[in-house]
């Protein structure tokens, strides 16, 4: 069996002024991104116990819209913890998964209005995580060789 002793090889110093705060706002932000995804999924489940037309693209996409508010969490916590490979992940979440968000819901006939705009809505706290795990505060809290 293999371990691993990446923790120190693997963590950058979160010592600049402002990087655990600015963790701390992307960590609401994320949750706040979690919040929304889970009431985009409540309001299917709530649709289709009155009888309203859902489809399994709806409970699918809020499913794992929510799935993926957890994932990003977590990579969110180990990134505030230091951790080099998660902050690079959050970074690349962050930027990716708004666009594809609203790429995917703006094929036509692929979902109710609302539904395209109430995930559109839930990934803007996600957008705003990108524009802040991409600044240069953070990314100098991860800078090679700090």
């Amino acid at each position: 069996m293999e371990t691993s002793n990446r923790t120190t090889a693997d963590a950058a110093p979160l010592h600049l002024p402002g990087a655990q705060r600015a963790f701390g706002t992307a960590k609401i932000l994320v949750a706040a991104y979690g919040v929304l995804s889970a009431a985009v999924l409540l309001t299917v489940a709530v649709l289709a116990i009155t009888g309203h037309p859902v489809t399994s693209f709806m409970w699918g996409r809020s499913a794992g819209l929510l799935a993926s508010a957890a994932v990003v969490h977590w990579l969110t916590v180990l990134a505030a913890r230091g951790r080099r490979w998660a902050y690079r992940r959050v970074r690349i979440l962050s930027v990716v998964m708004p666009v594809a968000i609203i790429a995917v819901d703006l094929i036509p006939g692929i979902c109710p209005g609302w539904f395209a705009l109430a995930q559109a809505v839930s990934a803007l706290p996600l957008a705003a995580t990108a524009f802040l795990s991409n600044g240069p505060g953070l990314r100098a809290a991860f800078a090679e060789g700090s």
